[in-house]
């Protein structure tokens, strides 16, 4: 909101305020105010919530100093939300649709972990909002996605075309009737795409469309479409479950959140810039330098709660902000075209995805070829089985971060490492 009235002061020949329209100042801007938000609100909103007692409700898991956490305020994730939301209503571009997708994203997963936690705390319901009805919002969230991202005619790449290699009926769907272009050579133009990165790879583009090549017209058209969504949905759930798995010991999923933040922050940069992305032959996404001000409320607002919820922690996220951290993550990750470096970037919580799926079917299977099941892991998910081992809590929260600091930055390297 902030942006439209310095623009329009400009217009007027306000002094200074054309500094709005540099994104390393909104981005300064947006990362200031969110942590401004989080130190001040938050000592509040754990005040009210300890009147309120919304206390954490700890189960018997046999483990170390557990018991400690009985009675810290939950739900502390609105403080995330917050801390999010206003920065980027305040300096993004709202009509924007890459800000609109994460706008969306932030108050969609919130909501749905917001109430997970209230029927948790003030009903009493340990079981908290049915899995199914989790799972069900998520799909939601990804379907409208995917549909976006595919439909929308704001959201295209920018890429360089051969004009000799143009057959006559792709000069006619491509090319502005209203221009006149040579016969021969290259240029650069905004299109419609399903292309995504590969980490690792000289050739380093892929086109969703030919996991469906096999079809023909239009019915290749709908298959795209229905593929892309359902990948979209598969890595929105996967990595919003992953960062809530996380979410077990104090400031690990906040810790994590803030570094594969940056990571991404980092990403939207370069890929918004044409001159960084030609220098590092990476696709450039126009408009998506909005992201990179999203990303510094989001970093912000994560630095902001670990103020709170590092050892021992004042207050918890609660899934109203674990839930909303990993799908705006995911949603981040796709808008620019980097959700197969999710598997690195987000290595953490995919190592805490896997470790509760390998426990569960593990003992499954000896169940029923035993009679009795055995466990892989001490505890899952991972960081609990540290814990068991006897780990202090603080000790696995930094290497934990030490990993993540290193996955992202592996990340970013993918950029020149082919």
């Amino acid at each position: 909101m902030l942006y439209y009235l310095f623009k329009y002061l400009h217009s007027l020949n306000f002094p200074g305020a054309g500094v709005f329209s540099y994104i390393s100042f909104r981005s300064a801007a947006a990362v200031i105010t969110s942590l401004i938000i989080s130190l001040l609100i938050g000592k509040r909103i754990i005040k009210y919530l300890q009147k309120k007692q919304v206390g954490e409700v700890v189960r018997d898991l046999g483990l170390e100093g557990q018991y400690k956490k009985q009675g810290t305020p939950s739900m502390g994730g609105v403080i995330i939300l917050a801390s999010i939301i206003i920065p980027t209503l305040l300096f993004a571009k709202l009509e924007n649709i890459y800000i609109i997708l994460m706008l969306i994203t932030t108050i969609w997963l919130g909501l749905i972990g917001f109430l997970d936690d209230y029927i948790k705390i003030f009903k009493k319901n340990k079981a908290g909002l049915a899995g199914r009805f989790k799972i069900a919002g998520q799909i939601i969230l990804g379907i409208i996605i995917g549909l976006t991202l595919f439909f929308s005619s704001e959201v295209k790449i920018a890429e360089k075309i051969n004009l000799a290699n143009l057959s006559l009926s792709e000069r006619t769907e491509l090319l502005d009737p209203g221009i006149k272009y040579p016969a021969k050579g290259e240029i650069t133009m905004e299109r419609k795409s399903t292309k995504t990165t590969i980490p690792f790879v000289k050739n380093n583009e892929f086109d969703y469309a030919w996991l469906v090549s096999f079809f023909q017209g239009n019915a290749r058209q709908i298959a795209t479409w229905i593929v892309f969504v359902l990948i979209v949905i598969f890595i929105v759930t996967a990595v919003s479950n992953g960062a809530n798995l996380t979410d077990g010991l104090d400031g690990l999923a906040t810790g994590t959140s803030a570094i594969i933040g940056t990571a991404l922050g980092i990403l939207a940069y370069v890929s918004s810039n044409i001159i960084y992305a030609k220098y590092l032959n990476i696709m450039w996404i126009p408009g998506s330098e909005e992201l990179v001000i999203f990303a510094s409320a989001f970093i912000g607002a994560t630095i902001g709660f670990l103020w709170y919820n590092s050892f021992p922690a004042q207050v918890f996220m609660g899934d109203t902000g674990s839930l909303a951290l990993g799908g705006i993550i995911a949603v981040f990750a796709f808008i620019i075209r980097k959700e197969l470096l999710i598997p690195i970037l987000c290595g953490i919580f995919l190592v805490e995805n896997l470790s509760v799926v390998i426990q569960v079917a593990w003992f499954k299977r000896t169940k029923r070829k035993y009679g009795e099941g055995r466990r892989i892991f001490l505890m899952a998910p991972l960081h609990h089985h540290y814990q068991k081992k006897g780990f202090p809590e603080p000790k696995i929260v930094t290497r934990f971060w030490i990993v993540a600091i290193l996955l992202a930055v592996l990340s970013i390297v993918t950029l020149k490492i082919r």
